[in-house]
């Protein structure tokens, strides 16, 4: 593994410019918007999240976790074998609010199944200060029964209250499975982070039922973001449109394959419309659908005029999707040269926007272009 060397701005304690070139702009609604460079030759990258003191943690597909830190990039050793075929493969990572004092680490992946097939999985590591292997790694989570469509993982961690975390899951290709309480496929499921499931979930006692899953009748959500009154909020890919952005209900079904705002790829109708009593609609839909992964709430941002909205990645147009109001709408597409297929977004210790694009394999900060002089 190659050696990917960055700086790192000494006053604002975060990463900033010199991957790839110069620092850009971009025309905003919030005015001019300067994007950077911060890490690049990366693989496919899926995911990214941040480290006390100034590191990042950086997923890429085929099975590499790189810890960003000190003008250095650097694989970590210790994961497991991940099915890299797909949409499959090592996929989001978390560092948890209590990092500094458990060392506690959660990612992702498509964990290979004897029967060849792949199902999505969740690991708990803890990351020691020194050195670059990974301790006692554990395998929290495994969705039952998987399969070899390598399609629809879904897979992005969120951190809950008390100790627990939502980890979105999508239906494997297998649609049908995504309304059937006895698989994983197609939900929201919230565990311990033990792994254990905490006993005020909504399926506990229902005969057959996974007692993990929180919300069911998803397709394959990629964003997955708690806002500021602790909300989470999921963004998932429909078919041939109806890509949805849903505000997460205990023991909610969001309709899929049932209700649709979209067909199949075909054009052929998805299931009985696009509502259907007892089933919960979207907040907000893309028509045609812009591929939505990746999605972050801002508060106490360095764009101050968009707190309190959300960002989502497209995978599909190239952009970032803004969405404000009550109940959520698209606003404005922040699009340039440097936002292709946008996997992850979030936003910084810093304030900042940071993004990771798949194209060019590189992770990047946005911020205003006003006091630009700061970073040195």
């Amino acid at each position: 593994m190659r050696d990917r060397f960055i700086t790192f701005s000494s006053t604002l304690s975060v990463m900033i410019a010199l991957a790839g070139g110069p620092a850009l702009a971009l025309e905003t609604s919030a005015g001019e918007m300067r994007i950077t460079p911060v890490v690049d030759g990366l693989e496919m990258p899926w995911g990214f999240d941040f480290l006390p003191g100034g590191g990042v943690l950086i997923s890429e597909k085929a099975g590499v976790l790189l810890r960003v830190k000190e003008g250095r990039a650097e694989p970590l050793s210790g994961l497991p074998e991940v099915a890299d075929r797909g949409q499959g493969g090592l996929l989001d990572v978390l560092v948890p609010e209590d990092f500094a004092q458990s060392r506690e680490i959660f990612m992702t992946y498509a964990k290979p199944q004897e029967d060849g097939g792949a199902g999505t999985a969740v690991l708990r590591a803890v990351l020691p200060e020194a050195g670059t292997a990974l301790q006692d790694v554990q395998l929290i989570f495994e969705m039952t029964q998987g399969n070899s469509s390598g399609r629809h993982f879904g897979s992005r961690l969120v951190e809950g209250p008390d100790d627990t975390l939502f980890v979105t899951v999508g239906e494997l290709g297998e649609a049908a499975a995504a309304q059937d309480l006895s698989r994983h496929n197609g939900s929201v499921l919230r565990i311990g982070r033990d792994g254990s499931v905490p006993q005020d979930n909504p399926f506990i006692g229902t005969a057959g039922a996974q007692a993990a899953i929180w919300s069911f009748g998803h397709r394959n959500p990629q964003g997955a973001a708690m806002d500021a009154e602790g909300r989470l909020w999921v963004a998932e890919h429909g078919a041939k449109g109806g890509d949805e952005v849903n505000l997460i209900e205990r023991a909610g079904n969001y309709g899929w394959p049932v209700i649709s705002y979209g067909t199949h790829y075909s054009g052929a109708k998805i299931g009985e419309g696009t509502e259907k009593p007892g089933l919960t609609q979207p907040v907000f839909y893309w028509d045609p659908s812009i591929a939505p992964s990746g999605m972050v709430f801002l508060e106490d941002s360095a764009v101050p005029a968009w707190d309190g909205d959300a960002l989502v990645g497209s995978l599909k147009f190239d952009f970032i999707s803004r969405l404000s109001g009550e109940p959520l709408r698209e606003v404005e597409r922040i699009e340039a040269p440097e936002t292709g297929r946008v996997r992850d977004v979030d936003q910084g210790p810093d304030g900042a926007i940071w993004f990771l694009s798949e194209i060019d394999g590189t992770l990047y900060r946005m911020t205003p272009q006003t006091g630009a002089g700061e970073d040195g």
